[in-house]
Parts: C-alpha cells; structure tokens; sequence
C-alpha cells in the first residue's frame, strides 16, 4: 500500500526524469528521494523505473500504475484545494442578522475581523427588529442574530454577548456638554428624545425615573437608536442611548454623559438549539464579541461570564 508521499515521489520522478529533479521539485533532499524510492519497489516488489542515457524512465509493467498515480495526484491536489478554498471562505455564504442598536457600529467592525480570517466569506447582513429574530432563525434565513434582549423560547439558545451602560447624549453645543456626568433627576428637566419603554433599552430607561419618583417629559419618541442621535445632534432635546450605538465617536454633534443610576443593559448572540454554528458563524460571534467588549465602558465581561449565563 503506498503512502500518500510516495506517490508524491513517484510521480515526481515519472515528471522530472530524475532523483535530483524530484528532489527540487518537492524541496528535500536528493539521498531522501532515493531511499524512498528504493523503498517503494522493494515494498511493492516490483521495479518502478529503468535508467536510460542518465534518466529514469518507467517499465512497462508499471506505466499503468503511472497513470492511475497522476490522476490520483491531480484529485489530492484538487481536494487541497478546495479545503484551501474552505479555509478562506470561498463560494460560502454567511447569513447574519442584528438589531440596529448592534448593527450600526459594532457589526461593521466585527465583520473587518471576519474578513481577515476569511478573505473570500460572503456575507448576508440583515438587520432586524427583536420581534423579527425567531422567523429568521426558525425559518432558517440565517445563523445568529444579535440581539438586545433575551426571551424564552424551546428552539432558541440566548448566548451572553457583551454587557453595557446607557448613555445620555446631548448636543454638543449644549451647556451640559461641559458636563461629564448627570442623574435622572437633572435628566427630567429637559425634553426627552426617547426609545418606547415597551423595548428593552426603553423599559431600562424609563425605569430610572419612575424608580425614582420623577416625572419626564417624551415629547419625541424613536424606533431606532441612529434616529435619536440625529434628532440630538439637531438640538430637539437629549436622550439615553445605549452606549454601541454610539461608541468610536461615529456620531458627529453630540456629548455622551455617564448616567448617575443603574444603566446596565446585555446583549446575545441568538441561534438555533438544534443546529450547530458553522465555523464562520462562531468567528463572527468571537469577533462581535471582542468589539463589544473592547468598546464597553464595562470591561468585566469576559467568555467565561458568557458561558456562565448561557442556559441561565
């Protein structure tokens, strides 16, 4: 039985006519070629090749089996290929989705780590609302979503992401852009750009005042977190914003406040119980991750804690 690097040999010899060719042809040694030869017809018990005006020139007994070896070869180097091929990402898909509050900043970054791991990986990027998760994953139009809230499901497996506090911003041409920190109460005064309460950052946001006993005024209400930041940087009022969404600074015109109350929100990864991650969902999960928590004014999160709360 021939070893896969003896047919590598043998057919280097049968291409090059020669032990040196062979030799520099696969990169060894010219004696190595040799006694692997050698070896070979003795194992086989029979001669392989002839010498003939100073080449190796195959028997008649043994072109047949020359044949066979080339096309044996040529489908080795095509399996290495295509697991080359895999290795990069090629002719895959990876299918993904976020809520926008992820998907504004922290996807694209993530993906950028994605990419250097899988330079030829295509990508389907869909962002959804959290009511949207259970279709697209159920239905299977994708792997993961990443998602701000978890909720009890039978199919669904809510892995720990990242944990992160809720930020006020202001516009940066208010006075309060001098500040560094502000509590609800100071909070209260001002017209209130908010997030429905019925959403998790919402819920967490309008519990820091009636937790409190203070009224606040929500004169402007927005789905999405990037419209609240536009509507700040326009000077309509402040808001709390979950600090993704505006972390790296990509939001121009505005002041991010540390809020003086109990702010901390988490974040999951969402998937299938039933099916496993493929390789690239799992790096996109590790990369979202390590830019979640890289970002994150809270940097005890770790995988371990991810991992701890997992079935939580």
């Amino acid at each position: 039985m021939l070893t896969l690097r003896q047919i590598e040999v043998i057919r280097a010899i049968m291409v090059t006519g020669s032990i040196a060719g062979a030799a520099r042809l696969l990169n060894v040694s010219a004696p190595g070629i040799s006694r692997l030869m050698k070896y070979s017809e003795d194992s086989l018990g029979i001669r392989l090749f002839d010498r003939c005006a100073g080449r190796y020139v195959p028997t008649p007994q043994a072109r047949n089996i020359f044949d066979l070896l080339d096309t044996l070869h040529r489908k080795i180097e095509d399996l290495q290929s295509a697991v080359a091929d895999l290795g990069r990402g090629k002719s895959q898909e990876l299918c993904i989705a976020s809520v926008p509050s992820i998907a504004n900043v922290m996807v694209p970054r993530a993906i950028a780590r994605l990419r250097q791991r899988f330079p030829d990986l295509g990508l389907d990027v869909n962002i959804l609302k959290i009511e949207e998760a259970i279709d697209y994953l159920l239905l299977g139009r994708g792997e993961l979503v990443a998602i701000s809230s978890r909720f009890e499901h039978p199919l669904i497996e809510f892995e720990l992401l990242a944990s992160g506090k809720l930020l006020c911003i202001v516009p940066e041409t208010s006075p309060l852009a001098a500040r560094e920190k502000i509590t609800p109460e100071e909070m209260s005064r001002y017209p209130l750009i908010g997030i429905n309460p019925k959403d998790p950052y919402g819920a967490i946001m309008a519990g820091m005042f009636t937790n409190n006993g203070f009224d606040y005024r929500m004169n402007v209400k927005a789905r999405f977190g990037t419209t609240v930041c536009s509507l700040v940087a326009a000077g309509l009022g402040i808001a709390i914003i979950d600090e993704f969404t505006v972390a790296h600074g990509v939001v121009r015109g505005l002041k991010s406040l540390e809020i003086d109350a109990d702010s901390i929100f988490h974040t999951y990864i969402a998937y299938r119980k039933d099916l496993p991650l493929s390789v690239y969902a799992e790096s996109f999960r590790d990369s979202l991750r390590q830019e979640m928590m890289s970002a994150s004014s809270l940097k005890t999160t770790s995988k371990k804690a991810a991992q701890s709360v997992k079935r939580r």
